[in-house]
């Protein structure tokens, strides 16, 4: 197939486009933007080599020549999207800053729910990627620890944001789905675990449930969540 490298190679390390022939029509900020937008009105799926050279006005094949694998294209869009994030200046609090990481990638993620599907280590060497993990680094600097712990700070941190993200997503997505309304729903569930709980069959969870009955607030368990693990990495 055109433009398919013969032996491994990362695509940042490539030149924008191979072989000879007329000035490049497309950057690969215009395919990785034309991925995106395509994701994010269809999900992942909605991505393919066709569908981005028709967003783009192109041969299928041409864009080839610019980007050789769909794995390479995934690279691109995640790029893309992690230059989204905000960098500042970090100040003497660590925690505080992390919890702004986290933050901004929980409402990175939500504004591209297909994300959480592409969240690979792999895909955290680009050159926004690279940039987020230093500014990651950076605002680490007041935590006494060597620099392995800070990076599994972080891996710990971007993988419950991530796993909160997809539970909130698949929630949100199934609600959707329903041919009645999510009160209706709730209704009903709720009657038939208030019906298991009063059966006398479940002692602790009775007693969990009438030291705190719910609903769950999803923004102050998140604030739980990461609280617990920031802290637990304290020295």
């Amino acid at each position: 197939m055109a433009g398919r490298a013969a032996q491994p190679e990362v695509i940042w390390a490539r030149p924008e486009r191979t072989g000879r022939g007329p000035r490049p029509a497309f950057s690969r900020a215009d395919i990785a933007a034309a991925a995106v937008r395509l994701a994010d009105a269809g999900g992942l799926d909605a991505v393919s080599m066709r569908h981005v050279a028709a967003e783009l006005g192109c041969g299928t094949m041409s864009l080839y020549n610019y980007v050789p694998r769909k794995e390479d294209l995934y690279e691109l869009m995640v790029d893309t999207v992690s230059g989204e994030h905000e960098l500042w200046e970090p100040g003497a609090d660590w925690q505080a800053d992390m919890r702004r990481v986290a933050h901004q990638t929980r409402a990175l993620l939500r504004r591209h729910p297909w994300m959480p599907r592409l969240m690979s280590p792999v895909y955290g060497f680009s050159p926004n990627g690279l940039r987020y993990l230093e500014h990651c680094m950076t605002c680490m600097d007041s935590l006494d620890a060597p620099y392995g712990t800070k990076m599994q700070l972080l891996a710990m941190v971007n993988g419950c944001v991530t796993t909160y993200v997809a539970n909130e997503l698949a929630t949100a997505e199934r609600v959707r789905s329903l041919p009645w309304s999510e009160e209706r729903e709730n209704a009903v569930r709720i009657a038939y675990l208030g019906g298991q709980i009063a059966s006398g069959a479940y002692p602790r969870l009775a007693a969990a449930f009438t030291e705190d009955p719910g609903p769950i607030d999803l923004d102050a368990a998140f604030e739980w969540m990461l609280g617990r693990v920031l802290e637990s990495f304290a020295p």
